[in-house]
């Protein structure tokens, strides 16, 4: 038996424009079905459900999406198109014009907190910044 598991995510009404946001920001995307309830999405290959729920629930950063970047520029991108409308925080976290919550982070993080002679340094870098810096955090 397999299991498939999958986000569904509580809009107020916003689940289509949600969607259509996402899919024109990750490759490999696309809306799969939808009908006035439940929107249907894929991103990157990667399964999503939009629902229509009404007001009574709001996303926190107590969930959030993970965007593991190789370089400058995918950080750049993904910081700039995500972050339009919405709030940048601290550490490379933001939450988008819907309140969902992403931390964009680049790839090597986990290399260089695993590093004990740099990993204090590491984090007082970070911990500076709001988007990550990748050449700031290998200096540090």
């Amino acid at each position: 038996m397999t299991n498939k598991i999958y986000p569904c995510l509580w809009f107020d009404g916003q689940a289509k424009a949600a969607a259509d946001y996402y899919c024109s920001i990750f490759k490999n995307s696309k809306i799969t079905s939808e009908n006035p309830m439940v929107v249907i999405f894929e991103l990157n290959g990667k399964k999503f459900m939009g629902l229509n729920g009404g007001p009574q629930y709001k996303f926190s950063p107590a969930t959030s999406f993970v965007i593991e970047c190789e370089t400058q520029d995918e950080i750049d991108f993904y910081w700039e198109k995500l972050g339009e409308g919405g709030v940048y925080n601290q550490c490379g976290w933001l939450d988008d014009k819907f309140g969902i919550s992403w931390q964009i982070v680049p790839s090597i993080l986990g290399k260089l907190m695993s590093d004990p002679s740099k990993a204090t340094r590491v984090v007082q870098a970070f911990m500076k910044m709001t988007k990550f810096d990748i050449e700031k955090l290998v200096n540090a």
